[in-house]
């Protein structure tokens, strides 16, 4: 069988236009960043430097969380420094004696009291969730979860998860005589004694009553 040197000649332009019209590979993403770490304000800049090291990341807000006005808020109160637990972009800086410019997307807490940095609990903790007037707190694991309340033994209690709606969800529990629940929504909540501004607001049923609260991720959840 021949091949007209006519066909020949009329498939190279077509196969030369499928070589332009191949489709790129699209960029990669960035990686977001959590960080934790100590927030202060220098020379009208935030800087956050992460636990455990030295390194220093000027913060630069671009609207979507506005830690610049709620950081000064705690601050002025007093406070030297504040912990915070953050997700963001991490990239270069030119400005001298800094490591970089973090770009927030996302505070999860934001305090002035409390452990910080040295709070052996958060790397192995899912949530952490507590309220005011009567205090409470609630420390969950995948081991289960600690009640916490004012002049009674911390209660250890096993519990189920229900994911609902719109980044909701519901940690139930039965045992020991107890009947317990825990509603958790995506809602920037305010503590109303410190000032802890943390990104999800709770909700307390103990054996019928309704205690009302701030919670925010541990170091074992990130979604």
């Amino acid at each position: 069988m021949r091949f007209s040197p006519y066909l020949c000649a009329a498939l190279v332009p077509l196969l030369a236009s499928c070589q332009v019209f191949t489709p790129q590979p699209a960029p990669k993403s960035v990686a977001a960043t959590r960080l934790q770490g100590e927030l202060s304000l220098q020379n009208g800049q935030l800087l956050l430097r992460p636990c455990q090291e030295q390194r220093r990341f000027v913060i630069a807000d671009d609207g979507n969380t506005d830690i610049d006005r709620e950081a000064a808020g705690l601050l002025s109160d007093g406070a030297s420094s504040l912990f915070v637990d953050l997700r963001g972009q991490l990239s270069a800086t030119p400005e001298a004696g800094l490591d970089g410019k973090f770009v927030p997307s996302q505070v999860y807490r934001l305090q002035a009291e409390g452990p910080g940095c040295k709070d052996l609990n958060f790397k192995r903790s899912s949530l952490r969730a507590n309220g005011q007037e009567p205090g409470w707190s609630v420390l969950v694991s995948t081991r289960g979860l600690v009640l916490d309340r004012p002049d009674q033994e911390p209660l250890a209690l096993p519990y189920l998860e229900e994911q609902l709606p719109e980044g909701r969800f519901n940690l139930s529990s039965e045992a020991n005589g107890e009947r317990l629940e825990l509603w958790v929504a995506p809602q920037r909540c305010v503590d109303s004694m410190s000032g802890t501004v943390q990104h999800l607001s709770a909700e307390l049923r103990l054996n019928g009553k309704v205690l009302r609260g701030c919670a925010s991720f541990g170091g074992a959840r990130n979604d």
